[in-house]
């Protein structure tokens, strides 16, 4: 059995020579034990009729305990007794007394006590006082009435019969309503009811007192009193009489640890009032409560420091008057120290220590077995000792049952205490071979608990039978235990336990193993985050391996684990994650690794930090200087979140004018907790304040109160004031208006003046509400002095500034003229003109606007649409660049000066820009020839940017770093394609191909490649063929570096004839990874054949879908001339009869594509859109009809697109259009069949078998 030590540690507490009882576990002996009493009635016991007499005594002991009672000091033989039932129980001497009523109860009435004895000895119990109440009944009595004149104080009596348990009063009247009580009205603690003065509605005939009994669960009641109230018309005022107490003092004892309740009731008129004095010092008042209208006192748990005088003081307006009481505190017997039991061996000196105290002091007693020490022989070995029963040289033969009994007249108090003198061999009660462990440093225990008598002492020895207290670390227990400080590695062994006394001894081995101490090798750091991000906390630790480890995390001291579905905690692995961090999560944080032998905690803090909390609370203060347009602002200070409080901004809010808006009045230090604010006249205020930190504002606090301030003359003018004519002959006066809390009024105006600048004369003025004004039939262009000042119903703002302005501008009438054009280089050049004259700019010259547009290259003009560049041009500056021009390209030229009306005549130019180099070829593919040689294909340049001269064509293999770089020129533009040969069949190059003019090579394009022998035999890779009803695609994925190559496909038809019918093969290029055929029949086999230069690559099958050819039945007398010539008729007859349907169906409604062709306009007229397409359709179904809808086309001219809008460039790049003899489109073409074939006009481009970029030409 292995211990371990963590658990060991409450046993130390214990100590053989202190034990009660004889432990279990010491087995082979037949140990005796003295009678203790277990269970006993109450002190004081209440019977009522029809209740059981239940008397409770319960003992343990061996041998079996007898159990004998006595009733006021005499024996009582319960089952002697008539109607008595004694317990048959071994351990119980209790018995039951039924068929109680009133006379047979009171014949058991006295005081009991039950005495427990065997060999050992007597225990006793306590006295049981029983006391037998009979059913309770109110004495037969003749209530006269109660007559008093009205003013005058009176008295009801109750005098409810005794009874041993409290009980409870009540007055009521015959509807069994109560009497209410009030300051004149009460009813005291005796039961009675004080009137302090009658009045006429007090005249009632049913006062009556209830007196309910808890114990017979009955209630009873007085007979009613007829109180009459005698009116009088003068009521005589007079001073205060206490009806209770009477008298002028009394004394009285309180018994400490119960409450005290002291009473006044006084009568007088007007009604006086009841006050409570303590002259010797003050009212404990957590202790006192003051009750029915201040007239009782109840003071809990008396103490001593409650004695002294307590006085009571009624008063009215003519005087007053007292009672004192004197509260004497005593207390009933309690211990100081009670006597314990006690187990003794031969020779040992017993002690039993009875110390009680109590006010008055108790008077001790002892008993041994129940018999009162001065009734017992004289015997020297037995002596009191200042309350304690001393016995020496004990012996087995003195064991007993002693009594300790202290009584005053208050209560008594009783303690059975034995004194067990034993003889028995000493025996070790731990297992033997027991291993324990313990982690190095920590303190080991081992056990070695052991019993006998006398107490055995115990030796702990080392394997070589040496005494291990000879190492400082080691220390014993006094109840046996070894225990060992700082254990270490080698203190791993055997160690013997030996307890012997005066009869034998005995020795047990215990087992030591030292395990390795748990460390935690990296603890958690602490953090500081802020609200609403997440921490993540590690821990590592170490731990010996023989041992089963584990990783815990305590916050604030408790236990942490992931929580459901919540994601606040996350734990694995020795890592805490926490997210969404609030500040509730900030505290201490705990990594606890822990094995079954020892625990280490390493702790972190964590503090959160964010923006502060809201402000808590707002006031406003020194509210008369808002006359002054001035209030004081003051608030608590906010909850900082750990960062220091920067500032508060002060905000505010005006109902009235702007609702839910809030502006900033201003902001103050953050250890500032108010401010006076200067406002704005009339202006609602409603403040709010908001704390600021680092990291931002918190939450404003609650809102003030309003307040107003009062009207006053605008302060401020309006700004931004400007004069612009909007037309030639007037001029537009605006201003930016004043924000409503500058009004300083409910309304404000504008004083507008203005008159022409540098004259001398009145100005004109008018006074409008908005923030604009219209001045009409001015000259074009013409300047003007303005001024524009607030006015409100208490008066104009201060003087205004005067602004110049300016009548409406006219259209420039000035050209710029130019200088001359310097050419830069082939994409850039430099245009000069003079400046013009400002007289004739009518206006602000605003700056010059210069447009330039290619017309097209020097060899010839472009037709496209011209694309026209514009550059606006500062008023101060005469000179602009233009680049990024094409070289070798014509351009127009155009410059305009402009006003704010806009731009006046311009000045114009041409000029060309003079070759550049090319751009890069447009493509360049690379395809095998052979082992040694390649093909280079490509397509000349966007871009020509001249007149191209030819190309430069340079190569190099890669693997030797650019060296052996090969270039010459190819001095034909026209050539498209150059076959290389001699290369390395190993070697990858690079090649880089260069088109030129007369300026030199352009712009490279370059292409990486090796020859045949490079690439390897050329595969198809993951190749594939899917199909329709009359088209197959053959997709296949070209190989990574393999070059290009172009091979040949042939579909062939597999049927019933031999051979099957072959497609004309086509020639396809490796890298367009698919090709589609089309044009197959529905529903046949095809052979797939791929070949190069007749030798054969690949081969597989596709069958298309839909329904197959019709096949011909075998040639019977369908073969004959006469038949032929009999269909033949049959079917032209059919021809003409469609032929007319067509012709009627026409005339019907309908009409030929010929004919709609006709109403069309002039396609010169008209340019042809996408959508024209769309009117027309096929003939062939009526289900194409029912796409069109039901309404009948216009031919008006104005037709709209029928069906789906799409365009030609739905149906791929190359688009199969057909037409009739007389030029008529009928509606067949490839695209439409295609499209159809990939699942009609809703379907994408993405699921169309159709891939243009790959089409075979």
């Amino acid at each position: 059995m292995v211990v371990a030590l963590r658990y060991v540690w409450p046993l130390l507490l214990c100590s053989p020579c202190l034990l009660i009882q004889i432990p279990e576990e010491y087995e082979g002996h037949h140990v005796m034990e003295p009678p203790v009493i277990t269970e006993q009635s109450p002190r004081r016991l209440v019977v009522f009729p029809t209740d059981d007499i239940s008397l409770k005594c319960e003992a343990s002991g061996k041998p079996e305990v007898q159990f004998r009672w006595t009733r006021d000091g005499v024996h009582f033989k319960p089952k002697e007794e008539l109607g008595v039932t004694v317990y048959q129980s071994p351990h119980s001497g209790s018995f039951t007394i039924t068929g109680n009523n009133s006379n047979f109860a009171q014949r058991f009435q006295g005081i009991y006590r039950c005495f427990a004895s065997n060999k050992l000895g007597t225990a006793m119990s306590h006295e049981i006082r029983l006391m037998a109440e009979g059913a309770p009944k109110w004495p037969k009595e003749t209530v006269k009435p109660v007559e008093v004149e009205e003013g005058e104080s009176v008295v009801l009596p109750c005098h409810p019969p005794p009874s041993a348990e409290p009980l409870r009063i009540y007055w009521m009247n015959s509807k069994i309503l109560h009497i209410k009580q009030d300051e004149r009205v009460t009813m005291g603690q005796n039961g009675n009811l004080y009137f302090a003065n009658v009045l006429t509605s007090d005249n009632h005939s049913d006062y009556i007192c209830h007196a309910h009994f808890p114990g017979t669960r009955t209630i009873i009641q007085k007979e009613p009193i007829d109180l009459r109230v005698k009116a009088t018309n003068s009521m005589i005022d007079r001073k205060p009489r206490l009806l209770f107490p009477t008298n002028s003092s009394s004394h009285l004892v309180a018994l400490q640890g119960q409450p005290l309740v002291l009473e006044c009731i006084a009568e007088g008129f007007p009604t006086p009032t009841i006050k409570w004095l303590r002259p010797s010092g003050p009212m404990p008042a957590d202790r006192v409560t003051y009750q029915n209208h201040n007239k009782t006192l109840q003071l809990l748990k008396v103490g001593e420091e409650d004695d002294g005088e307590y006085r009571c003081l009624a008063e009215n307006s003519l005087g007053s008057a007292r009672h004192a009481y004197y509260v004497t505190v005593e207390a009933a017997p309690y211990w100081l120290h009670k006597p314990q039991s006690h187990l003794y061996g031969p020779g040992e000196t017993a002690r039993l220590d009875c110390q009680v105290q109590g006010r008055p002091q108790p008077e001790v007693t002892w008993r041994i077995n129940g018999i009162p020490m001065e009734e017992l022989a004289k015997d020297q070995k037995y002596r009191i000792q200042r309350g304690a029963l001393i016995l020496s040289n004990a012996q087995p033969s003195d064991t007993m049952v002693t009594q300790c009994e202290a009584r005053n007249r208050h209560g008594l108090l009783l303690a059975n205490a034995y004194i067990y003198v034993v003889q028995l061999p000493a025996k070790i009660l731990t297992a033997d071979n027991q291993t324990y462990m313990a982690v190095q440093g920590s303190t080991a225990y081992l056990l070695c608990k052991a019993f006998g008598a006398p107490v055995p002492s115990v030796q702990w020895l080392d394997e070589d039978g040496t005494t291990v207290l000879q190492d400082e670390r080691f220390f014993p227990y006094a109840n046996g235990t070894l225990g060992i400080r700082d254990v270490q590695a080698n203190d791993t062994g055997r160690y013997f336990c030996l307890a012997a006394n005066d009869q034998n001894n005995v020795t047990i081995v215990a087992n030591l193993k030292v395990k390795d101490a748990t460390q935690i090798t990296q603890g958690p750091r602490s953090a500081i985050e802020k609200k609403g991000s997440r921490v993540t906390f590690t821990c590592q630790a170490s731990f010996d391996p023989s041992l089963q480890p584990s990783i815990t995390w305590r916050g604030d001291g408790r236990d942490l684990q992931e929580l459901g579905d919540s994601d606040k905690y996350f734990i694995e692995d020795g890592r805490l994650v926490i997210h969404s961090l609030d500040y509730s999560d900030q505290g201490n944080y705990s990594c606890v690794a822990s094995t079954e032998l020892d625990v280490v905690e390493s702790r972190a803090q964590l503090l959160v930090v964010g923006s502060p909390g809201p402000v808590p609370r707002l006031v406003l203060s020194d509210l008369h200087l808002l006359t002054q347009s001035q209030v004081r602002v003051s608030w608590s200070p906010a909850e900082d979140h750990n960062a220091p409080i920067e500032k508060y901004d002060i905000e505010f809010e005006d109902k009235e004018m702007a609702p839910e808006k809030w502006y900033s009045l201003g902001k103050v230090p953050g250890n500032q907790t108010s401010t006076t604010l200067k406002l704005s006249p009339y202006v609602h205020y409603t403040f709010r304040v908001t704390a600021i930190n680092k990291y931002g504002p918190g939450e404003p606090s609650p809102i003030s109160e309003t307040v107003v301030t009062p009207e006053a003359a605008p302060e401020k003018n309006p700004v931004d004031v400007k004069g612009e004519g909007n037309e030639t002959t007037n001029m537009v006066i605006t201003w930016k208006p004043l924000r409503w809390m500058d009004w300083n009024a409910p309304q404000v105006q504008y004083r507008v003046q203005w008159r022409p600048q540098g004259t001398r004369g009145p100005w004109q003025e008018q006074i409008v509400s908005d923030p604009f004004l219209v001045v009409s039939n001015t000259s074009t262009f013409v300047p003007y002095e303005i001024k524009v000042q607030a006015v409100n119903s208490q008066g104009k703002g201060p003087e205004p500034q005067v602004t110049i302005g300016y009548s409406g501008e006219d259209y420039p009438q000035a050209i710029p003229e130019l200088e001359g054009i310097e050419i830069l280089n082939s994409s850039a050049v430099l245009v000069k003109w003079r400046p013009v004259d400002l007289a004739q700019v009518k206006g602000h010259l605003r700056g010059y606007n210069v447009t330039y547009w290619r017309e097209g290259s020097q060899r010839k003009h472009s037709k496209r649409h011209i694309h026209k560049d514009h550059v606006v041009v500062p008023a101060n500056t005469t000179s602009v660049i233009l680049s990024g021009l094409r070289p070798y390209s014509s351009y127009h030229l155009e410059v305009q000066a402009f006003n704010g009306r806009g731009l006046g005549p311009a000045s114009e130019f041409t000029f060309s820009t003079p070759e550049g180099v090319p751009g890069h070829p447009e493509a360049l593919h690379l395809e095998c020839q052979s082992n040694t040689s390649l093909l280079l294909r490509w397509q000349p340049p966007l871009s020509h940017n001249g007149v191209l001269t030819g190309y430069v064509l340079s190569y190099h293999p890669l693997d030797e770093g650019g060296k052996g770089q090969l270039s010459f020129n190819l001095r034909d533009p026209e050539l498209r394609t150059h076959n290389l040969t001699d290369l390395s069949p190993h070697l990858r190059y690079r090649f880089q191909l260069q088109a030129t003019t007369k300026e030199g090579p352009g712009e490279a394009i370059v292409r990486e490649g090796g020859t045949m022998a490079l690439s390897g035999i050329s595969d198809f890779g993951n190749i594939s063929a899917t199909a329709g009803e009359n088209y197959s695609v053959v997709s296949w994925v070209p190989k990574e570096g393999q070059c290009n190559f172009r091979f040949h496909i042939l579909f062939k038809a597999l049927g019933e004839e031999k051979g099957g019918a072959s497609l004309s093969p086509q020639y396809v290029s490796y890298n367009q990874s698919s090709y589609t055929q089309w044009d197959l029949q529905p529903d046949t086999d095809y052979e797939i054949h791929l070949f190069k230069e007749r030798m054969f690559r690949h081969q597989m099958a596709v069958k298309t879908n839909g329904t197959g050819r019709v096949r011909l039945p075998p040639a019977g007398f369908a073969t004959e001339g006469w038949f032929i010539g009999f269909v033949s008729a049959i079917i032209l007859l059919l021809l003409v009869l469609l032929i007319l349907c067509f012709i009627k169906r026409s005339k019907g409604g309908k009409y030929s594509v010929k004919d709609k062709e006709d109403t069309q306009v002039d396609s010169e007229a008209r340019p042809m859109k996408d959508e024209t397409f769309g009117e027309y359709r096929s003939l062939e179904s009526d289900n194409e009809e029912k796409a069109f809808g039901s309404s009948q086309p216009s031919l008006n001219g104005d037709i709209k697109p029928l069906g789906s809008d799409d365009s030609l460039a739905d149906y791929g790049g190359s688009v199969d259009v057909q037409f009739n003899e007389d030029g008529s489109f009928i509606g067949q073409y490839s695209g439409k069949k295609e499209k159809e074939a990939a699942g009609g006009n809703d379907s994408s481009g993405a699921t169309s078998p159709i891939n243009p970029a790959v089409a075979l030409e």
